[in-house]
């Protein structure tokens, strides 16, 4: 028997690339540098090992994949058995693995053997009992019974390497994978292998924790019950468990993970394995936060406002379905709806449809981030003309295009925070190809240090000129296959999106939009824009809304262009907008969205609006919109219904219903038995005809939108003062911030970086008689704050601080980024 194998990756391979080789008396060729126990995989046999994963490098810690290479009288023998996990395959080798060979068989039984002697029998209370490779290969390679009756190792236990990861050092088998995973892919050595011989263990650095956004993957990977989670320590037994495949809600990266659940709820979350997109790996948000959904405040009835008593009660459906079409149909025209970017793409077709055919509106806008009036039309018209339609199908950029890609830049994109499967892919394409990573940022930030990445330095506000110059500057190279990532952060820039699109048309560079939210590029397929109908069709083009309106039985559609999520709140305040339809917004965003403090006065002038007004909320949880609501419905989280993201890829990524709910509905359903009630129907009920109508609706085939290109404004320049310093702002959110959607979870909060504020040397001279890690008041536009000061490179008239940190959002407190803000030293001295 012979079998050819391709390389893995589904490309041919020329026979001149492979290597021919005898596995269990099967002939197989593969391509050469194969490792051996790949090689096997390729003809069907599975050769044990802890140590050896596909996608760290090998190391040949563990010695239990060893196989027998008898000498075929081709010099390409060995007199003793070989680790099959570091040896590359070699032209006429001839490999006897424990299927065939009492050579290699005696040789594995004796290495776990040996990794017996110490590994305790504690499996009825380790958390990896049930799913452990090492219970398993002891029954199927090992021996029945033990020759060693001494006592076994023990440690103190368990060791805390970080609030969510814990440490049993009794149990670890050196296979080293954990510490391979946080050198090598999440770039974060903060645990090693220590001592020698029979002393060696993982340790830890006493003053350093490990804090890494990826440390759960170190969970995952580890083949015994070494590491475990602080969270579902002892809360479950894998065969109690239901499984389920789903996709990461946290980020626009559509990461593929798999949901454990038992008796109606979920007790973890891991990594699913996607090629294509995350691989095998998740962060610590899309891995841990997910307790958000079942937090005592989640909602279970319809609620509408009572006329008497003017207070919340509960209701039946049908009544909250009529109450809201009641006050939907008071405000004829005059509605607004903010959707939010956390829907599926099917619950925001049915917004999208919702607005036009029931409300009869183009007021839908999904951005719940502040822009103002001229760069929000220059978002949307970015959107419309360079990211709408595009996918992995139609020559977009894809995750593998990053791997292979020479040069990368990032505009107004910090990967480590805000997309973490880009982060682990360019720092892979920086390690294997040489992958050139560059970064219009105010520092060299830690993530941009492990990708290998240079940084550009670009003061907040300047973005549009150093885009500008790229094009022209010679080092960066953008003309031989380069890529250039947009963050939805440089919207906020005036004039920035359109240099963008300007870089990549005259360098040839290929670009593509990274937003910060699941749903984002979804709401953005589907028509949650003010310009925009679903599948790309401009609301201003008349032949556009004919082929809409024909589809969907809809004599007419609205022909103006509405407000955006900024316009609407400001036409809810001056009242020329009556009512407000909102879904999957955070509370705190929207308040930001008006450009106001949480507590401060425009914010009070929203919320007097919003009680005056007709407020329609769906929601999971109950929060201040819904406590101004005047109907709420309660909507299920992504657990409780079927449907798919669209990740930055433009690649749909759809799941199914993992739990069943009888308290909520998905919003397509609810905003169905709005619109019935109404007399406008929407004709969909459910997320499978949503996905049905859009699949037969296709995308728009006339002219897209184009963006014109936008004046680059002068550059930024801070001024100084006695006494303080005048500085510009630079910000964004850290992975874990104080969003709602990470509620639940303490030991994963409590793995959040501490904010600090970052200066240039020159600007914490100015201050005086301060070290690094004293006290200092950040003051801008909103208030003051009071952090920690620490020197990074920032250009002198920059600083830095977390837009958003559990206890300390500076983006509410301080001010947005780009704000003028000044540093001083905090009064009565340091911390």
């Amino acid at each position: 028997m012979t079998v050819t194998t391709g390389d893995g990756a589904g490309s041919a391979v020329e026979k001149s690339d492979l290597v021919t080789l005898t596995i269990d008396g099967i002939e197989v060729s593969v391509p050469k540098d194969t490792l051996v126990i790949r090689a096997a995989e390729q003809v069907g046999v599975q050769i044990p090992r802890f140590c050896d994963h596909p996608l760290l490098d090998p190391v040949g810690a563990c010695r239990q994949c060893l196989v027998d290479i008898p000498d075929a009288g081709n010099g390409r023998g060995f007199p003793k058995p070989q680790a099959s996990c570091t040896l590359p395959v070699a032209e006429g080798m001839v490999v006897n693995t424990q299927a065939t060979s009492a050579v290699a068989d005696k040789a594995q039984q004796g290495i776990m053997e040996f990794l017996l002697i110490n590994h305790p029998l504690d499996c009825p209370v380790c958390d990896k009992g049930g799913e452990c490779p090492l219970q398993n290969q002891a029954m199927s390679n090992g021996r029945g019974e033990s020759r060693f009756v001494e006592h076994k190792r023990v440690y103190p236990k368990p060791i805390n390497i970080s609030a969510q990861v814990l440490l049993d050092r009794e149990r670890c088998v050196l296979c080293a994978r954990c510490t391979r995973f946080s050198e090598q892919i999440a770039g974060d050595p903060f645990i090693a292998l220590i001592e020698r011989g029979a002393l060696q263990q993982v340790g830890i650095y006493e003053r350093e924790p490990f804090e890494s956004y990826f440390s759960g993957n170190t969970i995952q990977i580890c083949p015994v019950g070494a590491l475990t989670s602080a969270a579902y320590r002892f809360r479950s037994r894998p065969f109690d468990l239901v499984s389920a495949p789903a996709v990461a809600e946290h980020d626009a990266c559509g990461s593929a993970i798999r949901v454990d659940h038992r008796r109606g709820k979920v007790m973890r979350r891991l990594a699913d394995n996607d090629p294509e997109v995350n691989e095998e790996w998740i962060t610590d948000k899309d891995r841990f936060a997910f307790l958000w959904a079942r937090q005592d405040d989640r909602l279970t009835h319809p609620m509408v406002r009572d006329e008497e008593t003017g207070d919340l009660r509960v209701a039946s459906w049908s009544e909250a379905f009529a109450v809201a079409a009641r006050g939907l149909a008071a405000a004829k025209r005059k509605v607004g709806l903010l959707p939010g970017g956390r829907l599926t793409v099917e619950d925001a077709y049915a917004w999208s449809k919702f607005a036009r055919v029931t409300c009869r509106t183009n007021n839908i806008d999904f951005r719940s981030r502040p822009l103002g009036a001229d760069r929000g039309a220059e978002e949307a018209a970015f959107l419309a003309s360079q990211v709408v339609l595009t996918g992995p199908d139609g020559g977009a950029v894809t995750y593998a295009d990053l791997e292979t890609a020479r040069t990368v830049v990032l505009a107004g994109l910090e990967p480590e925070d805000e997309a973490g499967a880009i982060f682990l892919r360019l720092r892979k394409a920086n390690r294997a190809h040489g992958t050139r990573i560059f970064s219009l940022a105010p520092f060299t930030s830690r993530g941009l240090r492990k990708m290998g990445g240079r940084l550009l330095p670009t003061v907040p506000g300047t973005e549009a000129t150093a885009l500008d110059a790229l094009a022209e500057n010679g080092e960066v190279a953008l003309d031989g296959g380069g890529i250039v990532l947009v963050g939805e952060r440089l919207a906020s820039v005036p004039g920035a999106l359109s240099a963008a699109v300007q870089l990549a048309q005259t360098t040839g560079a290929r670009l593509a939009w990274v937003p910060r939210r699941a749903g984002d590029r979804g709401a953005l397929e589907v028509g949650c824009l003010p310009n925009l109908f679903p599948g790309g069709r401009p609301v201003s083009d008349a032949s556009a809304r004919v082929d809409l309106g024909a589809a969907w039985g809809a004599a007419k559609l609205p022909e103006a262009e509405g407000l955006d999520a900024e316009s609407i709140l400001d036409a809810l305040v001056e009242g020329d907008l009556e009512a407000l339809v909102v879904g999957g917004v955070d509370p705190a965003d929207t308040l930001q969205l008006y450009g106001g403090q949480l507590h401060g006065a425009r914010a009070k002038k929203l919320r007097k609006a919003l009680r005056k007004a007709f407020v329609v909320a769906l929601e999971v949880r109950s929060s201040e919109l819904t406590e101004v609501a005047d109907v709420v419905f309660p909507v299920a989280p992504t657990t409780d219904k079927a449907g798919s993201f669209v990740n930055w890829e433009g690649r749909v990524r759809p799941f199914g219903k993992v739990l069943e709910s009888p308290t909520s509905l998905p919003d397509v359903r609810v905003l169905a038995g709005i619109a019935e009630e109404r007399g406008r129907p929407i004709g969909i009920r459910s997320p499978e005809q949503a996905a049905t109508e859009m699949q037969q609706l296709g995308p728009w085939e006339g002219e897209r939108l184009v963006i014109e290109p936008a004046e680059i404004p002068h550059e930024v320049s801070a001024s100084s003062t006695s006494g303080e310093r005048t500085l510009v702002l630079a910000s964004w959110k850290q992975l874990i911030d104080d969003g709602r959607m990470q509620d639940g979870d303490d030991h994963y909060r409590a793995t959040a970086r501490r904010p600090v504020v970052l200066v240039g040397q020159a600007t914490f001279d100015g201050l005086g008689g301060v070290e690094e890690g004293d006290l200092v008041t950040l003051t801008g536009p909103l208030g003051s704050l009071n952090l920690p000061v620490r020197v990074a490179d920032l250009a002198d008239g920059v600083v830095w601080a977390p837009a958003s940190a559990p206890g300390f959002s500076v983006r509410h407190l301080v001010g947005p980024a780009g704000s003028t803000v000044t540093v001083s030293t905090l009064e009565g001295g340091r911390k």
